[in-house]
């Protein structure tokens, strides 16, 4: 039986002048590239209203046939952030002892980090982002479509609004990670895509004193 036909509204237009385009989109980028990579959290309680809004902006992003296919599970209660720990540690050391690269452990001990993660228990929150493989209605399977893309699009807009708060975050993936998946119970049809502590940064917090690639690396205009 075919689906009945999408109803349409009109776009409700946001304008701006070429001058406050350009202003709005350099202040954009300015704000944006202060968001860092946080590994000491403060466990200074977050309102739980703040993160639900960031979730509501995270739920805004674009996804293949408006599938939306994501859940957020957020963990406050110390118990289940003290398992979760525990088991992303467990997979850590085999990491650190064996599965990674010897590249790749270079690359990282540049950033001074390891397999232990005492932030998935300091921070106030953890959202765990799954990515549903398919739907499940009434027992029966429904396809998604563009799963990964559409579930990095709506995590990048939950960096950008966690940021936004005036929170921090961590873009956690021990690997294999579907410990998070019978911790947390979550049904068949969802895999665990993303682990992001949120909360505000330690006094003492400090991050690596990086830089970002120029515009010119990461740009190719045709004009």
């Amino acid at each position: 039986m075919p689906k009945a036909q999408q109803r349409f509204i009109l776009y409700e237009r946001v304008q701006y002048s070429q001058a406050e385009m350009i202003q709005r989109s350099r202040d954009f980028y300015h704000f944006m590239d202060k968001r860092r990579t946080v590994r000491n959290f403060s466990d200074q309680p977050v309102p739980l209203e703040v993160i639900e809004n960031i979730l509501l902006a995270a739920s805004s992003a674009p996804s293949g046939a408006h599938k939306q296919p994501w859940t957020f599970c957020v963990v406050g209660q110390p118990g289940l952030k003290r398992k979760i720990r525990e088991a992303a540690e467990k997979e850590e050391y085999q990491n650190y002892h064996g599965r990674m690269s010897d590249e790749w452990l270079a690359d990282l001990a540049t950033f001074g980090t390891d397999w232990h993660k005492p932030f998935l228990e300091t921070a106030p929150y953890l959202i765990i982002v799954f990515k549903k493989a398919y739907d499940l209605v009434d027992g029966e399977k429904k396809k998604n479509y563009y799963v990964n893309e559409s579930v990095g699009l709506a995590t990048g807009f939950l960096l950008a609004a966690i940021h936004n708060a005036g929170l921090a975050s961590l873009t956690h993936t021990p690997s294999p990670m579907n410990f998070l998946q019978e911790i947390l119970e979550r049904p068949e049809n969802e895999r665990p895509f993303l682990l992001i502590p949120v909360g505000y940064p330690a006094e003492e917090a400090q991050v690596p004193d990086i830089s970002r690639k120029e515009l010119r690396e990461v740009m190719v205009l045709y004009e």
